[in-house]
């Protein structure tokens, strides 16, 4: 990939194209390929759903920018004394690389695909030439899936910016619709707006495709930066729109109309239709331009030549970095292969089916609750427990609920701060605490302390995140510690344990929260059957 040949004029044979230099860079290529395997296979999964289905062009569209980068750069013969920083981000890939095998979590390991990718071309090209090619490799970061916990908490955002956009377009469309978290109810039907209808299988393409408009639009660098940013309005705007549109063909036409192929039609026209006001603004702002260029001398659309810029493998020279890349490419994957294998051993454990229905003064209240097909697929757990305990009996009961996760390396928990208000409760009041002092542990006892609300009804929430012998109440500390479990152990199990009282109209809330500290000290004594924290 380097531009080094020491006649440029001159046209290699066969024999030249695949030379020593190629020899290593093949080698590096394919140590590579075997190395970072697992963030690979973690991409063909991702690419599955339809909110990374664009993934497989990623790549290719990466490829053609930087093709047609190159042409700005024409052969540089002789050697390149700054080919050292590529160097640096290979080792710094396979670090990534192997902290994301050891933790068993391979999206890390794609992360460490794309700075391979950066190191090898910087080491081919040299620093001084190399770096005018990270809009190409920038771009591959949109192939990658979001961490699960964001990808929750930026679905869940955009599914209530989306419901209340969308009821505010059947408003003013004199449409009667009342809005309950994410349930927009028109009277005669309730349109459930679901994960699916969040924006995110929109946003994704779209984000890809105005960076490649950015890049490929040759007007004033803040007129680029419009284009870029102005993708998440654009999506956030027409998927409302969508969900309008659904709630009217619901309510005149009923639910069949949105199966099938009027949903798939509905979901490709709002897709279009995005495109087209990316094109529109750029339109617009070219024609504010004192110039007023067209759009088309705007846009450097110029494929030519492409052949001949990836010809150019033919001048790879076996430099002293790309031996040591390949070397050290070769070391890891034969590190990779040697290494044994890991398994977790998880502790055996009692399935919450045997629970105990009797907690020293506390009693299970009722027969205990059973999530539906769909809501038990969203919650992906190996194992869970939902039921409700009162004190002998009687008086206000506490819902307990607990999910246990063999392994959490690939969806992860999703927060109550999450999901609580996709239901329709709004979180009123939310705070971490260190309950340690109170219930006397040696190791930290933090939980998250909420009070959710609907209408007049008012509760109060505690939950945390169990991994062994951690109680954690961040999120993403929870993800931190799954790494570190992983490198040190392998185990990736896990719990989120969730109790909820409601609070009686005449109760004050330090009532409600004496009691749910009364239920945590109580379930202490079994939990470790059910949750290991050895």
């Amino acid at each position: 990939m380097t531009s080094e040949v020491s006649n440029p004029t001159q046209r290699p044979g066969l024999s030249a194209f695949f030379g020593w230099g190629m020899f290593w860079l093949v080698v590096a290529t394919i140590a590579a390929g075997v190395f970072f395997s697992n963030g690979a296979d973690a991409l063909l999964r991702a690419w599955q759903a339809p909110e990374y289905s664009h993934g497989p062009l990623i790549p290719v569209l990466s490829a053609l920018m930087f093709l047609r980068e190159l042409k700005q750069f024409p052969p540089e013969p002789g050697p390149k004394p700054d080919r050292w920083p590529g160097l640096i981000l290979i080792v710094t890939a396979i670090l990534l690389g192997a902290l994301g095998i050891l933790s068993n979590i391979d999206d890390i390991v794609a992360y460490g695909m794309i700075l391979w990718v950066g190191g090898i071309i910087l080491i081919s090209f040299g620093w001084r030439t190399g770096k005018h090619f990270w809009p190409s490799v920038l771009h591959l970061v949109y192939m990658l899936p979001l961490p699960a916990t964001i990808y929750y908490k930026v679905s869940t955002s955009l599914q209530f910016l989306s419901s209340e956009l969308g009821v505010w377009f059947l408003k003013l469309m004199s449409v009667p619709v009342y809005l309950d978290g994410n349930i927009i109810d028109l009277g005669v039907t309730k349109l459930h707006v679901a994960e699916a209808c969040s924006g995110l299988r929109y946003m994704f393409p779209i984000l890809s495709f105005s960076y490649i408009f950015a890049v490929l639009y040759r007007g004033p660098v803040w007129h680029k930066v419009v284009l870029l940013v102005s993708a998440v309005p654009i999506a956030l705007f027409m998927n409302s729109l969508r969900i309008a549109i659904a709630g009217i063909i619901v309510q005149h036409w009923g639910d069949d109309w949105l199966e099938g192929f009027t949903h798939f039609f509905e979901g490709w026209v709002i897709f279009l239709s995005c495109i087209l006001i990316l094109f529109f603004l750029a339109w617009l702002m070219l024609f504010l331009h004192p110039k007023k260029p067209t759009l088309s001398e705007a846009l450097d659309l110029d494929t030519s030549e492409m052949v001949p810029q990836f010809k150019r493998l033919q001048y790879v020279r076996p430099s002293a970095a790309l031996i040591t890349a390949a070397a050290l490419m070769v070391a890891a994957m034969g590190a990779l292969q040697a290494m044994p294998e890991r398994g977790a051993t998880i502790p055996p454990r009692d399935v919450f089916a045997l629970f105990p229905r009797t907690l020293d003064t506390w009693r299970q209240v009722g027969p205990r609750d059973y999530l539906g097909e769909r809501m038990e697929e969203a919650l992906g757990a190996d194992d869970y427990i939902q039921a409700n305990f009162a004190r002998d009996g009687v008086g206000t009961s506490v819902g307990l609920f607990i999910a246990w996760y063999e392994d959490q390396s690939e969806d992860g928990i999703h927060s109550p701060e999450v999901c609580i208000p996709g239901s329709g409760w709004e979180i009123a009041w939310l705070e971490r605490t260190d309950i340690t002092q109170q219930m006397g542990t040696r190791t930290p006892f933090l939980i998250n302390k909420a009070i959710i609300q609907r209408g007049e009804q008012r509760m109060m929430v505690f939950y945390w995140f169990q991994q062994r012998d951690r109680r954690i109440a961040f999120d993403l500390a929870a993800k931190f510690y799954l790494m570190v479990d992983g490198v040190r152990t392998g185990r990736t199990d896990g719990a989120l344990i969730r109790l909820t009282t409601p609070i009686g109209r005449d109760e004050t809330d330090a009532a409600a929260e004496a009691r749910l500290m009364e239920m945590v000290t109580e379930i202490q004594r079994p939990l470790p059957r059910f949750v290991p924290v050895e």
